[in-house]
């Protein structure tokens, strides 16, 4: 029996049918030790996934993940949309900070922090952007001082997604003020519940708090805990916005069907002769789907491109603003669907997956900021895709 075959079979063994379906609110699984699964099948799913190494399936064996090839990998992944099956496990652990830590960690950091990220343990956030530090990252000025076989550090982050709710956190400090702002930078993971550590999450438009500030005040954190050399902070760094520009542009992970934009459009305009009813809404819809389609065949011709590359190149600036500015357009395009309904917040008059649509298109218009601004990577298209003067 093939991989291909094995995996279909385990899959509609172990997947439970509640899996199956669209992700629900609430539903959705980030793991850590503060983590609530209001429908237990969420649970026996990540476990179920974790237990093979599913969760991160090439990752290597010994480090807690699957071992698969690429080709085999893949295959999973076809399977799993078959089904329809859910994503067992997200967030930054999987798709950050640990493909970092596997390519610029040392073998005990990747035995130590990896099979915690498989597995679901610990949920993480990212320790970037400060209030006077955005675009300009490398004029970051929160600070790691060394005091013997710890550093201290003190400073604060803003726009730190779900601080409030994670565990461990990857940060960039200053280890070195007297040199170069970008050679003075390192890289360190530290335990939220370090002593010194305090968190304000900040409220959205959309009504939520995903986003918080965070603040150090002589954190104390072991030196084993520095992920690279003192001072390869910005290489590490910008390797992990790469793995993140990948991950928001929609490359390489198992990813839901969902309800196409015709259906939904149908939903509310009716159709003429199998068609969306509305002329102009159709032509919108059809518009989206083809660049849609063209987005997706570039992916996999990029992907198959870079095969023997294990790790993302600049073109993810490429798929992280074209993917971003897509999922925008869609969310404009099915507020505009919905038309008067599309203006739910609350109330009995809009149905909960109405109001979500709404809450959903107001906070896609972060997508253009979060993982580097689409100004940003325009720029990087420039000048390190296209060769375009500074």
């Amino acid at each position: 029996m093939g991989f291909r075959e094995e995996a279909r079979d385990w899959l509609e063994d172990n997947c439970p049918k509640s899996m199956r379906t669209p992700t629900r609110g609430g539903e959705y699984v980030s793991g850590g030790r503060r983590a609530k699964y209001i429908n237990p099948d969420s649970k026996l799913w990540l476990d179920r996934m974790a237990e093979r190494g599913w969760t991160a399936p090439t990752w290597p064996k010994e480090y807690g993940g699957g071992g698969l090839t690429k080709e085999e990998n893949q295959g999973l992944i076809d399977e799993m949309r078959h089904i329809n099956a859910r994503s067992p496990l997200n967030g930054h652990g999987l798709t950050m900070i640990g493909p970092a830590i596997l390519e610029f960690g040392t073998h005990e950091q990747c035995l130590e922090h990896l099979p915690r990220i498989v597995s679901g343990e610990l949920k993480w956030c990212q320790g970037y952007s400060e209030p006077s530090a955005g675009s300009d990252l490398a004029s970051l000025q929160t600070k790691a001082v060394q005091d013997g076989d710890d550093y201290i550090v003190n400073g604060s982050k803003i726009w730190t997604s779900g601080a409030d709710q994670a565990d461990w956190i990857f940060c960039l400090v200053r280890t070195d003020p007297n040199v170069s702002k970008h050679d003075g930078i390192s890289f360190i993971i530290f335990d939220m519940d370090t002593p010194g550590v305090s968190i304000t999450p900040i409220e959205l438009i959309s009504g939520s708090s995903e986003f918080c500030q965070t603040f150090f005040d002589d954190v104390r954190v072991p030196k084993r805990f520095l992920i690279g050399e003192q001072g390869q902070g910005w290489t590490v760094g910008k390797r992990l916005l790469q793995y993140e520009r990948s991950s928001i542009g929609g490359v390489g992970g198992a990813r839901q069907k969902i309800a196409t934009l015709d259906e939904f459009a149908a939903s509310y305009v009716g159709r003429t002769s199998g068609r969306i009813g509305d002329s102009t809404l159709r032509t919108r819809v059809l518009s989206y789907n083809m660049d849609q389609r063209a987005y997706q065949l570039t992916m996999h011709r990029a992907a198959d491109e870079a095969a023997n590359n294990e790790a993302p190149t600049f073109l993810s600036s490429f798929f992280k603003l074209y993917g971003t500015e897509q999922n925008m357009r869609r969310s404009d395009l099915v507020v505009s669907i919905m038309g008067s309904q599309g203006l739910g917040w609350a109330g009995d008059g809009f149905e909960p997956g109405e109001r979500a649509n709404t809450r959903g298109w107001l906070r896609s218009k972060a997508n253009s900021i979060e993982g580097g601004s689409s100004e940003v990577q325009r720029n990087i298209i420039a000048k390190r895709l296209l060769g375009l003067p500074d």
